[in-house]
């Protein structure tokens, strides 16, 4: 048995999330196409034959402007210090970009394995491929790079192959059949924020955070209670929508996306509620659970 733990760090928007559920072959991780969808470091498990490989997905590396923002950039930060190899994940689709080289900068002094993964190479003709590869190859002293499509599948058991002879560990840290760490809450309650970030533009997918206030079941039905805070009321009347339809749409889709994964039928209550510039304020963020590392 070969095992380790891997890091998957990058700017926000480049694919670590879609790559983390390819990796471990289940949604574990939401994902949308708004900046910043990930706000927790969530552990996906691959486990095949003698290989399994703890994958840490971490919120995206940005220049913050609220207080929030630096404790997203810790978690990820804190994630690169005690892991097997780190896999940065760079957009291969979009030219090299302060973003990009906000996150390589602060790589400086780490003396973990640094694997480059060039996502969305879907995008690429092969000439262009190698074009990027010539281009970023010299940005920073890594160990590999591999390119690779997470949407496609496509060179994603070659980046396996590669991060598996990083791994340092012999220990099986999870049971073959289980696919993440991340509490039932936590992935229910991202499924909530999740169909936000589908129905939502502009300010709101940022302002927004999502967490299961209870759960009961009975013989045929999961109830769950999901509190949906934003940090004003102009938004809360945005997320409610005209006669309730806006909060009604998320719920539907959520529900849907709950059964799948519970293989139940699930009643789920959703309740708005507005606390104010909860993204600055030490007391919300410790009680909303950002302060936990």
């Amino acid at each position: 048995m070969r095992s380790g733990f891997v890091s998957l760090i990058g700017r926000p928007n480049v694919g670590k999330s879609t790559l983390l559920n390819r990796l471990v072959g289940e949604k574990i991780a939401i994902t949308s196409d708004k900046q910043g969808t990930t706000r927790n470091l969530i552990q996906g498990v691959y486990t095949k034959d003698d290989i399994q490989i703890v994958f840490v997905d971490t919120p995206g590396i940005h220049k913050p402007i609220h207080k929030l923002g630096n404790k997203l950039n810790y978690q990820a930060y804190y994630s690169a210090n005690d892991v097997d190899v780190i896999a940065l994940v760079m957009d291969a689709s979009e030219s090299i970009g302060k973003g990009d080289m906000f996150v390589i900068d602060k790589l400086v002094n780490v003396t973990t394995p640094v694997i480059l993964v060039l996502n969305k190479i879907d995008k690429l003709n092969n000439e262009e491929i190698l074009k990027k590869i010539d281009e970023v190859k010299d940005l920073y002293s890594f160990a590999e790079i591999v390119p690779v499509s997470a949407s496609h599948n496509d060179n994603v058991e070659r980046l396996i192959s590669v991060l598996s002879k990083y791994l340092n560990d012999t220990v099986k840290y999870f049971p073959d059949e289980e696919k993440t760490s991340s509490p039932m809450e936590f992935r229910l309650a991202e499924i909530v924020r999740e169909k936000i970030l589908e129905l939502t533009n502009d300010e709101v997918p940022h302002s927004v955070h999502t967490l299961v206030s209870d759960i009961t079941e009975d013989d045929k039905t999961i109830n769950v209670y999901v509190d949906i805070i934003v940090d004003r009321d102009a938004l809360k009347k945005i997320i409610i929508g005209k006669k309730g339809l806006m909060l009604k749409e998320i719920g539907m889709r959520a529900r849907t996306d709950m059964e799948k994964l519970l293989g139940k039928q699930v009643y789920l209550e959703l309740y708005v509620k507005t606390l104010k510039k909860w993204r600055d304020k030490e007391k919300y963020l410790n009680e909303l659970g950002f302060n936990e590392l």
